[in-house]
């Protein structure tokens, strides 16, 4: 492959999206994050609603479930009684990633993109993470709720995203094993996030662009 996918997960308030953009700029990729709901809804012709109202948000008592529906690369046809089901939903949603992996250099960020690419040899899959009392500055500074509030939802959100990741891959999604780059955003600065991924793509011999 002469060209690199980079995926990104991210704790909330950790600047993951944000490194994410930037890098992709730097280097000028495209960057792919609710974009990719789109691309799934117009391939599958299922309404992007649905897309968006399940997005990295599993529905309830879903973890005594997992074993059963971990990710296998299956897209069910439009006949099917869980065509819309939230299972579905991914199953688009990688099939989108895996046709944006085999075409372009790019970035991605979250929906479990680096398990979805696990068995591609041109992926750079990253953690962004940040110790909690960094996260929630980030957090307050981009919106209007009080501290306890901000503090409630960014553990709300994490939780989201980690019951999504092992739902979808069976997995634990802070499990460092699971990526190649854990880069704490807080001691490096978003800058520095950039210029690590840029370096270990050089030291891979991989190309961005």
């Amino acid at each position: 492959m002469s060209h690199t996918v980079i995926t990104i997960a991210r704790q909330y308030g950790s600047g993951g999206k944000t490194i994410g953009k930037m890098l992709a700029e730097n280097v000028g990729i495209h960057f792919y994050n609710r974009e990719i709901i789109r691309l799934a809804s117009d391939e599958s012709g299922i309404n992007e609603r649905l897309f968006g109202a399940a997005d990295e948000q599993p529905k309830s008592g879903i973890l005594g479930r997992i074993a059963k529906k971990v990710y296998t690369g299956e897209v069910l046809p439009p006949d099917s009684d869980d065509f819309v089901s939230t299972d579905n939903l991914f199953n688009y949603q990688a099939k989108i990633i895996k046709q944006l992996a085999e075409e372009e250099s790019c970035v991605i960020i979250g929906r479990c993109a680096d398990y979805v690419l696990k068995d591609y040899d041109h992926v750079i899959s990253v953690f962004i993470h940040a110790p909690a009392d960094f996260c929630f500055e980030q957090a307050m500074a981009k919106n209007s709720k009080t501290e306890d509030e901000m503090r409630k939802f960014i553990q709300k959100k994490d939780k989201y995203r980690g019951d999504y990741y092992k739902y979808h891959t069976g997995q634990e999604w802070y499990d460092a094993r699971n990526y190649h780059l854990c880069l704490d955003s807080s001691k490096l600065g978003f800058e520095g996030c950039v210029e690590a991924i840029k370096a270990y793509a050089k030291v891979r011999g991989l190309e961005m662009k």
